[in-house]
C-alpha cells in the first residue's frame, strides 16, 4: 500500500507541476490578449479619427458643391423669371393694342347698327305710305 500512495503522490506531484506550467501558460496569454487588446482599442481609435477627418473634409466638399449649386439654380431661376415677365408684358401690351383696334371695330359696329335702324325705318315707313297708297287708289279714295 505504501508503494501506492508513493506512486499517488509522485503523480500528484507531476499534477502540481502541469498545473503551475499551465497557470504560467495561461497568465502568458492573458498579458499577450491585453497586450492586443491595447493594440486593437488604439488602433480602432487611431481609425476612427481618420474617418471623422475624412467624413468632416467631405461634408465641407459637398456644402460647397450644393451652395454653389444652389447659387447657380437661383441665378437661372431669376433669369428664368425675368425671361418670362418680358414675355407676359409683350403678350400684355400686344393684347391691349389688339383690344384698342377692338374697341375702335366694335364702336364701328355699333355705327353701323345704327345707320342700319335709321335706314331700316325709314324703309318700313316707305312700305308703310305705299301701301296705303296702294290701297287708297284700290278703294278709290284717291
Amino acid at each position: 500500500m505504501e508503494a501506492r500512495i508513493a506512486r499517488l503522490e509522485s503523480d500528484v506531484a507531476h499534477l502540481r507541476s502541469d498545473v503551475g506550467d499551465i497557470k504560467v501558460d495561461v497568465r502568458a496569454v492573458r498579458d499577450k490578449m491585453d497586450g492586443m487588446n491595447t493594440k486593437l482599442s488604439e488602433r480602432i481609435d487611431s481609425v476612427g479619427a481618420q474617418l471623422n477627418a475624412k467624413i468632416d473634409s467631405l461634408g465641407a466638399q459637398l456644402t460647397a458643391k450644393i451652395d454653389g449649386g444652389d447659387t447657380q439654380l437661383n441665378a437661372k431661376i431669376d433669369s428664368l423669371g425675368s425671361r418670362l415677365n418680358a414675355k407676359i408684358d409683350g403678350v400684355s401690351s400686344m393684347l391691349s393694342a389688339k383690344d384698342d383696334g377692338l374697341d375702335a371695330k366694335i364702336e364701328s359696329v355699333k355705327d353701323s347698327i345704327a345707320a342700319a335702324k335709321i335706314w331700316a325705318l325709314a324703309l318700313y315707313i316707305t312700305l308703310a305710305a305705299a301701301m296705303l297708297g296702294t290701297m287708297a287708289r284700290g278703294f278709290e279714295w284717291i
